[in-house]
């Protein structure tokens, strides 16, 4: 793989990344318009307790999806400041680790997935995997779940 089409790999990925997390944020929106909403909707009844319990549950769910939205913003953020058009060759923020069977993805954590027939770790470069792989170069070698990889390529 020339430098180029490890240039266009990572920027897929961090597309991918980008769409997942825009995903979230949509999703955070939506739900904390539908809990305003049915806090707002809540009428009142005889039993005036229940009117305000409903009340205060819509309004803490609304202030639970805004936290969400509030670091999914970040994270967006976060990944938008990765530098993915550099080719590194120790680890940092926006690299591409290759260690064999599993990769790493360092912009933005957002778990495992199946890209191109390839498992990836896709890893926040502020988690304690991406500080364990931070620095580190081609065959050097590290400890992930309880086994020994080496990092076999990097871009």
């Amino acid at each position: 793989m020339d430098n180029s089409a490890k240039l266009s790999f990572k920027n897929k990925l961090r597309e991918f990344c980008e769409h997942i997390i825009r995903h979230r944020i949509d999703a955070s929106k939506t739900m904390m318009e539908s809990a305003q909403q049915s806090a707002n909707s809540e009428e009142k009844s005889s039993a005036g307790d229940k009117y305000e319990t409903s009340r205060a549950m819509g309004h803490l769910e609304k202030d639970m999806h805004a936290r969400q939205l509030a670091e999914n913003l970040k994270e967006l953020a976060s990944l938008q400041s990765v530098n993915c058009n550099v080719c590194y060759e120790i680890v940092t923020a926006g690299s591409f680790v290759d260690a064999g069977k599993i990769s790493f993805f360092i912009a933005a954590g957002l778990g495992k997935h199946t890209i191109e027939e390839r498992i990836i770790y896709f890893l926040s470069p502020k988690s304690p995997l991406a500080n364990l792989l931070m620095n580190k170069k081609v065959a050097d070698e590290f400890e992930f779940s309880n086994e020994k990889l080496k990092i076999t390529n990097l871009f």
